[in-house]
């Protein structure tokens, strides 16, 4: 017991920070409730105003002590330093419902809203019109400090209020009188017979509050909690316009559900105490490294900036150096020239020893020194007829260019995260493996590499975290993921990373995996009733009905009677077990094709050689179309097809009830449905049942009975013009080549 005590103490030691007032930091003292749900002393909260400019914003003054035993040292010691108004000052402003403040006319018709500086948040929070008197008093607050003071206060006791000095302690306290007393002043202040007598007595305390919650605009007691305004309300505030249209609910109901959520996210906290501590743990550690960390980065950042400055350094010295080189270069030429120049001049050296060799008449002699001299002589006379400088006294071939560098360094800064890619679902698909296709924002920083993570999300979560699998180090903007689960729901996100590390992840995207293996096959058109009219492409994956003269003449003759021809190309894989999926794409300008599968057999005893048929809406399965198939026949169909036409699918007269897609489960029997970008089959050999499904969503479309005691293969009729082509597989896919403006990019 006496640990318990003691872990209580403990508690409410702990918690003091908790109820220190923001502004005067010390306890509260009678605590308002503000719009942003900070709590704030009534004292301080009229000091804080009247600073703003507001005078008599509205204050309570009935919960300041009132009573005959209110003294100097039982006050708040907050109080010494105000200077209160008068009480009848107070009471003309509570009557008047708010104060009068700058820039406020007495009697205007939009009175201006008090704002108060809220010292929690920071933020400027509106009071209203009627100020700090339209606020609640937090009496919850009040006991709690009550009860943290008396926890403190070990050993101490409270004194009445009312006896001579030496007072005794205090047994009783009084609401009515706010005050306390002992047992004899409280008889002596509450005599027999006296309407005093009726009060009735509490235990001892410094803080006197209201019995209950009173609505600050009409005095009465409150008995609800507004949710859309999310303030306690009285029953006058219920019939206010104000409140009309509010979910208002009892206080009790608002009590019991804050209290539940309360007590449960407590409980939570305490049952993962160990939880907590390894948290503060690991934020400790993480303060630690981030201090060493930063100091890492800062010695990092000046080594190379210092290193810059090196490189600089030796740059200037090289670039100093060759400019010196040039000049003595230079300045030799031009004092060589110089000195030429000089020579020429009369009496000088040169002319003056020139002059004495012509004196010379011993002709051998004369020869043997005029040679040299005239050569010289020559030199100068060249170089004043020319009359130029030997070097240029410019340096512009010396000029930097140092604009580049210059915004290079202007721009550096610390090197960012790669900001998160962005998926491109276009390209993004599910086949034989799954094809990811990403790219980053405009504005993100480059990113070395990429991390790709993906995990199923149809199978049963297991305990704790999501469990993802990761591909490391993926270069480029695209990856495959291979040997998918066949029928499940995939769900993908990337990430990128450089120098500065991983960046923020992808939103995630959620593919649909083929329900079966899928069926790699390629067209033969062997058996259709016309090769002439057929062009099978040399991958031998698409193939293009176009329509001949035949179809011509028989469009003249429509009103009359006509006959069409029937184009048929088969898969060259038969299907004789298990379950297999392929998926095409139909051209919407197409005018009749039906897409599905059949019985080898049946159908090449059915095209091979087939005669010319009459009307378009010839059914190519002699009545065995899934759409028309009455479903009482015991007989199985030896086709199945799904009928395209315009861009648009027909949905025959029994293919509700064949496929189970009426409803809400897809679209009704008897009608025409968009055509999807890509249509999926998925043959079931052992069930004997073929499906037709939208190859983008795995929406199913149709689902139909097949005969299946033979081998099966995919099927494509054409009737007039149009053009398949087979989904390709997406391991196999080569890159295509597509040439705009001169160069060739990859598509």
């Amino acid at each position: 017991m006496v640990g318990g005590q003691g872990e209580g103490l403990t508690s409410m030691k702990n918690m003091e920070k908790e109820l220190l007032c923001p502004v005067c930091q010390e306890m509260y003292k009678q605590p308002l409730v503000l719009p942003c749900t900070h709590n704030v002393c009534q004292a301080c909260a009229r000091e804080v105003l009247g600073q703003q400019g507001y005078v008599g914003h509205g204050g309570d003054p009935s919960s300041e002590p009132t009573s005959p035993a209110s003294t100097p040292s039982t006050r708040s010691p907050r109080l010494s330093r105000r200077t209160l108004p008068k009480p009848e000052r107070l009471d003309r402003l509570l009557k008047s419902g708010f104060g009068t403040y700058p820039g406020r006319k007495r009697g205007a018709l939009h009175p201006q809203a008090i704002v108060f500086p809220c010292p929690a948040c920071q933020g400027d929070v509106e009071l209203g019109e009627r100020g700090l008197a339209g606020l609640f008093r937090n009496l919850t607050l009040e006991r709690v400090v009550e009860r943290y003071r008396q926890s403190v206060s070990v050993g101490g006791s409270i004194l009445c209020q009312l006896c001579k000095p030496p007072p005794l302690e205090a047994t009783k306290g009084c609401t009515e009188c706010r005050a306390t007393f002992c047992n004899e002043c409280f008889k002596l202040f509450h005599p027999w017979g006296t309407q005093k007598a009726q009060h009735e007595p509490t235990l001892p305390t410094l803080s006197f509050r209201p019995k209950g919650l009173m609505c600050p605009d009409h005095k009465e007691e409150v008995t609800h909690y507004c949710k859309t305004c999310q303030r306690l309300v009285c029953q006058l505030c219920r019939v206010r316009r104000t409140h009309s249209g509010h979910k208002i609910t009892p206080v009790l109901s608002a009590y019991q559900a804050l209290k539940d959520k309360l007590s449960k996210s407590l409980t939570y906290i305490l049952g993962n105490q160990d939880t907590v501590q390894t948290q503060i743990c690991e934020l400790e550690e993480t303060l630690r490294h981030t201090e060493v960390s930063g100091q890492q980065a800062k010695e990092e950042v000046s080594q190379l900036v210092r290193g810059l400055g090196a490189v600089l350094e030796e740059k200037r010295a090289a670039l100093l150096q060759a400019i010196e080189e040039c000049q003595q270069e230079r300045l030799a030429r031009l004092g060589a020239q110089l000195q030429e120049h000089r020579s020429l001049l009369d009496g000088s050296g040169l002319v003056g020893y020139a002059q004495e060799v012509l004196k010379e008449t011993d002709q051998p002699c004369f020869v043997q020194a005029a040679k040299q001299l005239h050569n010289r002589i020559a030199r100068a006379t060249e170089a004043l007829q020319m009359s130029r400088p030997a070097a240029s006294s410019s340096f512009r071939h010396c000029q930097l260019d140092v604009g580049r560098e210059m915004k290079l360094l202007t721009e550096l800064n610390f090197l960012r995260v790669p900001e998160a890619p962005v998926i491109d679902t276009q390209r993004t698909f599910a086949y034989d493996q799954i094809f990811l296709c990403w790219r980053l924002p405009p504005h993100s920083p480059p990113a070395w590499h990429y991390t790709i993570e993906f995990r199923r999300t149809d199978v049963p979560a297991q305990p704790g975290p999501a469990h993802w699998q990761r591909r490391e180090e993926v270069r480029g903007t695209s990856a495959l993921l291979e040997n998918p689960d066949t029928g499940s729901v995939y769900v993908l996100r990337v990430r990128g990373c450089n120098k500065a590390g991983y960046g923020e992840y992808s939103e995630d995207v959620h593919l649909h995996t083929p329900p079966a293996p899928v069926l790699h096959f390629f067209l033969d058109g062997r058996w259709g009733s016309s090769r002439e009219r057929l062009a099978i492409s040399k991958d031998q994956r698409a193939v293009r009905s176009v329509p001949g003269l035949p179809l011509l003449l028989a469009a003249e003759r429509l009103l009359t009677g006509c006959h069409l021809s029937v184009d048929v190309v088969l898969g060259d894989v038969a299907v004789t077990q298990g379950r297999s999926y392929w998926a095409c794409a139909v051209d919407p300008a197409s005018y009749l094709v039906k897409v599905g599968v059949g019985l080898e057999s049946k159908l090449q005893e059915s095209f091979q050689g087939a005669a010319d048929v009459i009307s378009p809406r010839y059914d190519p399965d002699s009545g065995h179309d899934s759409g028309a198939e009455d479903a009482a026949v015991e007989a199985l169909p030896p086709f199945a097809f799904l009928t395209i036409g315009m861009g648009k699918i027909l949905l025959g007269a029994g293919a509700g009830a064949g496929a189970g897609l009426t409803g809400r489960d897809g679209p009704a029997a008897g009608c025409t449905v968009p055509l999807p970008p890509r249509l999926g089959i998925c043959l079931d050999y052992e069930q004997g049942r073929v499906s037709f499904l939208d190859a983008v969503s795995f929406r199913g479309l149709l689902e139909c009975p097949l005969d299946c005691s033979g081998p099966v293969c995919p099927a494509f009729c054409f009737i007039g013009g149009g053009a398949v082509q087979l989904q390709e597989p997406v391991g196999t896919k080569p890159e295509r080549k597509v040439t705009i403006g001169g160069f060739a990019k990859l598509d």
